[in-house]
Order: C-alpha cells, then sequence, then structure tokens
C-alpha cells in the first residue's frame, strides 16, 4: 500500500508534488497529511488498518487521528469488524462539517461559482449569466469579487471555513503570478486576476490562486472517473473556445512551461474559418459553441443571444435535436466530424482510456457519444480505439469551478497543521 500511497498524486493532480520531512515537527504534519489522504482517497477504515496501509505504528496512528478529530478534520464512523474476531472496530472518516474550498469560472458566457467541503459535497452554488467580453475586465472582477463575498459569507454563517478560492479562466495563464497573460475568446490580454481580485476582497479573504479552467475541469472529472479505475483520460470542454486538460497516470499534465492542453488550438483546417486567436483552421473553429451555433441557427435565432443564459439556449438546441430538427441534426452532424478528427489525432498521440466531453458537449450527448465513438474507433491507428472510450461529463459547466474548488481545498490535504492554524 505505501507504493500505492506515494500515489495519493492520483488523488492530487493538479498539486506540485510531496513535502520532505526535515524533522519532527515536518514530519508529523506529512504524517497527518498522509492519513488525512488515504482516508479521502480509500474510504473510511480503522485505525489498525491505517497503521497496515501506511506502514506508520499503531500509537502514532491513535495520535495523528486524535489531532485530526481535534481539527474537526475527521471523525468517528460506523462500525466494522475489519476480517476480525471479537468486537467491531470503529472506522475513521472525512467530516466535511467545518472546512470547504471555493471554485470560481470565468467564462465567456457566465461567472460559475462552487464551494465544496472536505468530503467534496456541495455547500454553494451560484450561476451569474453575464457577457464577460462585453463589460470589461474590471466589472467582470467586481462581480466575481461580489459572488465570493456573498459566498464565504454565507459559508461562514453555516459554521464553515473557507481555505481558499481558485479562479478558474480560459487561455494562457501564468500560476505563479496570477495572471491571465492571453485569452482570445473574453478578450483579456495580461490581467492581474489574483491581485484584483485580493485587493476587493480584502485582507480578511481567503488565499486567491488561478488556473487554467480546463486543467481544472480535467481534474474534477478525474475524482470522477478514479472511482472507475480510469487514470489516463483527456478532458475536452466546449463553450465560446475549447479546452482541454489531460491525466496521465493520475496527475495533471502541465508541460515543460505549464501550456499543454491547448488543443482547442490544433490547426487541423489552415485554410478554414478564422480563429479568435487570429490564425486559420484551428479545432475550435469547427467544433466551439460558435461553429454549432453558425451552423444550427440564423444571425437573429434567440440562441445566439449572448444576453441570454447559456444553459437556456442550449436546452432550447437540444429540444430541437430531438425533434429532429434540420438545421440543428445537419449542425450535429458536422459536430461529429470535427470532433472526431481532432480526438482521433488526440488517441493516437496520448492513447488516453478515457475522453471525455464536458461544457456543451454535454448537452448532446445521445446525439454525440455513439457516433464520436464509432469514429475514433474507425481512424485511431491502434486496434479497437487503443482502449479508449468516449464518455460524456456528468458535471456539466459547473466541472471547472468544482475542479478550483478542490484545488483549494489541497492546502488541507497537504499540511493539515498549517491550514488549520490560521482558521477562525
Amino acid at each position: 500500500m505505501k507504493a500505492d500511497l506515494q500515489g495519493a498524486g492520483v488523488r492530487d493532480p493538479g498539486g506540485d508534488g510531496s513535502h520532505r520531512a526535515g524533522d519532527r515537527a515536518s514530519l508529523r504534519r506529512a504524517n497527518l497529511g498522509l492519513v488525512l489522504r488515504l482516508l479521502r482517497d480509500a474510504g473510511p477504515r480503522p485505525r489498525t488498518q491505517i497503521a497496515a496501509e501506511t506502514g506508520l505504528p499503531k500509537a502514532t496512528i491513535t495520535n495523528l487521528v486524535a489531532e485530526l478529530v481535534e481539527r474537526g478534520l475527521v471523525r468517528e464512523g460506523e462500525a466494522a469488524r475489519d476480517g476480525s474476531v471479537g468486537r467491531p472496530r470503529r472506522t475513521v472518516e472525512i467530516d466535511g462539517g467545518t472546512f470547504c474550498g471555493i471554485g470560481l469560472e470565468i467564462s465567456a458566457d457566465y461567472l460559475f461559482l462552487t464551494a465544496l467541503n472536505l468530503r467534496g459535497e456541495v455547500t454553494a452554488e451560484h450561476h451569474i449569466a453575464l457577457d464577460v467580453r462585453g463589460i470589461g475586465v474590471a466589472e467582470v472582477l467586481d462581480r466575481a469579487a461580489q459572488a465570493i463575498r456573498a459566498s464565504i459569507r454565507t459559508l461562514r454563517s453555516r459554521g464553515l471555513h473557507p481555505v481558499g478560492v481558485t479562479v478558474a479562466a480560459p487561455g494562457v495563464i501564468e500560476r505563479d503570478s496570477g495572471v491571465v497573460t492571453y485569452a482570445s475568446n473574453i478578450g483579456w490580454r495580461h490581467v492581474d486576476v489574483v491581485h484584483s481580485l485580493a485587493e476587493r476582497l480584502g485582507p480578511k479573504s481567503p488565499p486567491v490562486r488561478l488556473e487554467n479552467d480546463a486543467k481544472l475541469g480535467a481534474i474534477a472529472e478525474y475524482l470522477v472517473a478514479a472511482e472507475a479505475d480510469i487514470h489516463d483520460l483527456i478532458y475536452v470542454t466546449g463553450e465560446t473556445g475549447v479546452g482541454g486538460g489531460i491525466i496521465s497516470a493520475g496527475r495533471l499534465l502541465r508541460g515543460s512551461a505549464g501550456f499543454a492542453g491547448e488543443i482547442g488550438h490544433m490547426r487541423l483546417s489552415p485554410e478554414g474559418k478564422q480563429c479568435a486567436c487570429g490564425r486559420r483552421g484551428c479545432w475550435e473553429t469547427l467544433v466551439g459553441l460558435r461553429a454549432l451555433l453558425d451552423h444550427a441557427a440564423a444571425p437573429d435565432d434567440p440562441v445566439r443571444d449572448a444576453t441570454v443564459d447559456l444553459e437556456e439556449r442550449l436546452a432550447e438546441l437540444r429540444r430541437r435535436a430531438d425533434a429532429g430538427d434540420p438545421a440543428t441534426t445537419a449542425a450535429l452532424d458536422k459536430l461529429v466530424d470535427g470532433l472526431a478528427l481532432g480526438l482521433a489525432a488526440l488517441a493516437d498521440i496520448l492513447n488516453p482510456r478515457a475522453i471525455v466531453l464536458g461544457g456543451y458537449f454535454a448537452y448532446f450527448a445521445d446525439h454525440l457519444i455513439d457516433r464520436v465513438q464509432s469514429e475514433l474507433t474507425a481512424r485511431v491507428m491502434a486496434p479497437d480505439a487503443g482502449g479508449c472510450t468516449v464518455l460524456a461529463s456528468t458535471l456539466g459547466f459547473s466541472a471547472a469551478a468544482r475542479g478550483g474548488a478542490s484545488l483549494a481545498l489541497d492546502a488541507v490535504y497537504q499540511d493539515p497543521s498549517g491550514t488549520l492554524a490560521t482558521s477562525v
């Protein structure tokens, strides 16, 4: 089991690696995190089993569990016999009632906020329809700060302590500086998101960090897929643009400079339409939401009105597809071809166990998944598409925000004592 626990990275795909213990205090912090991550990843278990699986002495586990209980991170669970004779032993399980992480996605058409507790349960959720490109950076950040402040007040009034906020943004971002370098679909260049939000939220707010939206979506989808023993996947999200996140052997693939996953700008049709990035024939010109709408609806059709909530517009398009509307079904036919073209290239290169289609693609899953899977099998060089299965996201447009909330909680799992020392 020790070898498996090195892959606590398996459930920490956005993490930056394990911490080294240099003294007694850091060793204790590392062991507290080890036990907490085991309970998160493997589920409730008796103290004796925790000791066996971590390789730590039973007395050490007793003390560590007692500290985690005192800090409100774990609690006594159900009784379990654990295969032994005699009185059942009490299990230990994650206690989700005290701490939470907040994720906020900034998309072209909306802001979406989700808060998750340590058990992965949604404790707050807020969706704001917004023409992000049209209203300008300052107002978007004002609205984002308002949503975060309101959620923090609500969570604290219910006895929950938010430990961090992760902002999910499209395009090229700099994690260390918290800057959106370039996001073509919302028209942002060199926007200091973290500093600007921290100023708006004030000194008593939780720490704010920034991450690419598709990478966070991949983290959220992986936390679902891992339950089915899937540890290599590509997450492809369709919105105004197309983004991707890659999970390899249970870890998020960032690339040497952190830019891995910009799949929407693969040039698959060099003589095709001009992309928002300035080039021609990018994949998102074939399968992005704008491409679907161009084929499915006239310019004055209400489903193209960006001031209307995106989910309402997609629901109407789905209704038309189900009713067999010729324009909508023809647009979906083109979408299948475009998806298969790009996904086959990705599957040939990365050989994932699964490709998860999120964002607006998930709205049309019944019309897409089987056909895309069939095309993938025909196009991928390896037999049976290299074992790759095409799946529809079950998280929809909440994936990036949920991934952000999960990443915010990572501080607790990596250093329980350090995080809680500043709690109120």
